[in-house]
């Protein structure tokens, strides 16, 4: 999903599995907001750490926050190479 306002641009991939959809919905954002639930494990309908990070470089966006964080890459939290979401976190775009 991307979100178009006063000349910025979000995208938010929600639940899923690496797809070219989500070159398009990063292209040009200022942030990219994208899950990624375990840090190596695939599971269906779910996208992980290193399978983003293999593909980061088609992503079009200047910011990457990742989202819906399973303990098994919360416990890798300080090694990642990009942000984390958190409870309470404000992000100015």
């Amino acid at each position: 999903m991307r979100v178009e306002a006063g000349g910025k641009i979000i995208g938010y991939s929600g639940d899923t599995e690496w797809t070219d959809g989500l070159i398009r919905a990063s292209q040009g954002a200022g942030l990219f907001v994208c899950e990624a639930y375990f840090f190596e494990k695939r599971v269906k309908y779910h996208l992980d750490y290193r399978t983003l990070m293999a593909h980061r470089g088609k992503l079009g966006c200047r910011r990457l926050v990742l989202t819906h964080i399973s303990h098994d890459l919360l416990d890798r939290i300080e090694s990642l190479e990009v942000e984390c979401a958190e409870d309470g976190k404000q992000i100015v775009v």
